[in-house]
């Protein structure tokens, strides 16, 4: 699981619906809810927890995608195994993780120091933790 640190910036409801709007170092993150605690409010710090097998990426990219969040980073670490491979991500200072197929790291030729766009649906985005 990678862990980005963000703070709340807003918070969009349609009867039990949410659309939660962070602020992860200038770049707005988004995620889908059908529930919130109490504790979730604007101006609060969280921690966001993704799957690394959630996040895609996309390299040399252009044009439109239905992926509501874009993170533009750097590899940092390619981690090839027979099957998958594990490409660490760097943005904003934060490091996290994607987990592709091995087949797709290769079609892709992902290197160290690749710009890519990291991709992410809101609905794979949640709240591991209220810091304050």
């Amino acid at each position: 699981m990678s862990i980005l640190r963000a703070s709340i910036k807003k918070i969009e409801n349609v009867e039990n619906l949410n659309l939660v709007t962070f602020d992860f170092n200038g770049i707005d993150l988004k995620m889908v809810s059908l529930g919130l605690g109490k504790d979730v409010q604007v101006g609060k710090k969280v921690m966001l927890a993704i799957k690394p097998s959630s996040v895609a990426i996309a390299k040399e990219f252009s044009g439109e995608v239905s992926y509501t969040n874009k993170i533009h980073s750097t590899i940092i670490e390619v981690n090839n195994g027979k099957l998958l491979s594990s490409i660490k991500l760097q943005a904003n200072g934060n490091n996290f993780e994607s987990l592709i197929t091995f087949e797709v790291s290769y079609r892709m030729k992902l290197e160290v120091g690749d710009k890519v766009l990291a991709l992410l649906k809101a609905s794979e985005l949640s709240i591991s933790e209220i810091v304050s």
